[in-house]
């Protein structure tokens, strides 16, 4: 893997929702940093949902806490697959395509896991994944998943 700085080692950008395919993908990602040495940018987007509205402050749902938990609790998982990798947690307000494409800038690989969606489907690439193989700063690696499939650690 090419990297920018050579005191720096490369560097793995993993999107992260809680969805199966997403703990696929950093599972992959790990991997990959343990054979090349790499650290691993788990990058988890959140935004507050246009149809929000108006929400008494106090019935207001903390949106960025629940994707801290969500990220905290797949990096716990599959950081079992390899305790010795480094891995970054990231939590960011925005688009989720556009955050992961600003996390690729000076990365040398951009993870993203697919979910399946049966027949036809399965052969579109989710609106997230798209966004980033025409953006991203680097080469983007999507990982399909299988609907129902279940992430495992090992």
């Amino acid at each position: 893997m090419k990297h920018g700085h050579d005191d720096e080692p490369p560097r793995i950008v993993v999107r992260v929702d809680g969805f199966e395919s997403s703990k696929a993908a950093l599972r992959w990602a790990i991997h990959q940093a343990k054979l090349t040495g790499a650290v691993v940018d788990a990058v988890t987007a959140w935004q507050v949902p246009v149809s929000t509205g108006w929400i008494p402050v106090a019935d207001t749902p903390d949106y960025q806490q629940d994707a801290f938990t969500v990220l905290a609790e797949a990096i716990a998982e599959m950081c079992t697959v390899d305790p010795d990798v480094q891995v970054c947690p990231r939590v960011v307000e925005g688009r989720a395509g556009q955050v992961l494409v600003d996390a690729s800038e000076g990365a040398d690989l951009l993870v993203v896991g697919s979910r399946g969606h049966g027949g036809l489907g399965e052969a579109l690439l989710g609106s997230v994944g798209q966004y980033c193989v025409h953006h991203a700063h680097c080469p983007v690696l999507i990982i399909r998943g299988q609907p129902g499939q279940v992430a495992r650690a090992a």
